[in-house]
């Protein structure tokens, strides 16, 4: 099992919700941003990527070129904050008190979880440290792996390595803290890592096709197309479930967008020019996504 810190940054890229030829006119996941005087860009990153994506495309790492500081989700090639994170993660995302999963999830779950160990070959009880949400993460990482796509390939993971290498700055936009918070929480009942376990186990059959189409999608720049693929369950829910569907959307995206939305401003207002990555799933999510939310506070946004 990879560690949290990594499928954390992979479930963003799916919880929810061969290389191509040379086009010009095509576009990609991929803004500038402006006020009236100044500019900043933003790119929808895959956390999880395949050498087919690269190189990038020549728009997109000019555009970096010509920004002055990177921001991202949180800086995980800061050896610190990545340690941080694992120690977090850990404290928060698993099990110390003897409990296990099987311990708080229904027995059907239980059952769905153990099957799908079986079908991927993976021993009985790897999950069995593990919270709900976590657990649900997790399953949504390996089911990325298994098609070949590498965090170490990641979108993301690229612009870390250039930006280091070009002694540009890296800021990051949440805390770990916040981040850790976000996709664990504090529910002590469950009732809400229960529920997003459920629904990962439900799409899993799904995964395959829905992960190749977001890939597919961001190679082409096709933002509908991405949200299609983030948002294949059509499950009918109780009124009790679609709350907490409401709750799970607002921690890991929401409230998250409103927050990256709220520094991008600030970069703005300050005339700060800076390359913003963070996971492709906050640029277009179908319900308060980051390029909406700055499109309505009145900024001109292009896609590129």
């Amino acid at each position: 099992m990879k560690g949290l810190s990594v499928l954390f940054a992979c479930a963003l890229l799916l919880a929810g919700c061969s290389v191509l030829g040379d086009d010009s006119g095509k576009k990609h996941l991929f803004w500038k941003v402006s006020d009236s005087n100044s500019s900043i860009y933003l790119l929808g990153s895959l956390h999880f990527a395949d050498s087919s994506f690269y190189p990038l495309d020549s728009v997109i790492e000019n555009a970096f070129d010509r920004s002055e500081e990177l921001a991202v989700e949180i800086d995980l090639s800061d050896d610190s904050i990545s340690q941080q994170m694992s120690l977090m993660s850990e404290q928060y995302g698993f099990f110390h008190d003897g409990r296990s999963l099987d311990s708080v999830i229904p027995a059907s779950v239980s059952l769905s979880l153990d099957s799908l160990c079986l079908a991927w070959k993976l021993p009985l009880g790897s999950f069995a440290r593990y919270k709900p949400i976590p657990a649900g993460m997790t399953v949504t990482a390996v089911g990325i792996m298994r098609l070949g796509y590498d965090p170490k390939l990641g979108i993301d993971v690229h612009f870390f390595k250039r930006a280091r290498d070009a002694g540009k700055n890296i800021i990051s936009l949440e805390t770990v803290e916040e981040q850790v918070y976000a996709l664990t929480g504090d529910d002590d009942s469950f009732s809400l890592g229960i529920f997003y376990l459920k629904t990962i186990l439900r799409e899993n059959p799904s995964l395959d096709s829905a992960t190749r189409g977001m890939m597919r999608a961001w190679k082409t720049g096709d933002d509908s197309l991405f949200c299609v693929n983030m948002n294949l369950d059509t499950a009918q829910l109780s009124p009790a479930d679609s709350l907490l569907k409401k709750e799970i959307n607002d921690r890991i995206y929401y409230s998250r967008n409103r927050k990256m939305a709220e520094s991008i401003a600030d970069f703005l207002a300050k005339d700060r020019n800076v390359f913003v990555v963070v996971g492709a799933a906050h640029m277009v999510g179908n319900h308060e996504n980051v390029i909406d939310i700055l499109r309505h506070k009145g900024f001109t946004v292009e896609q590129l």
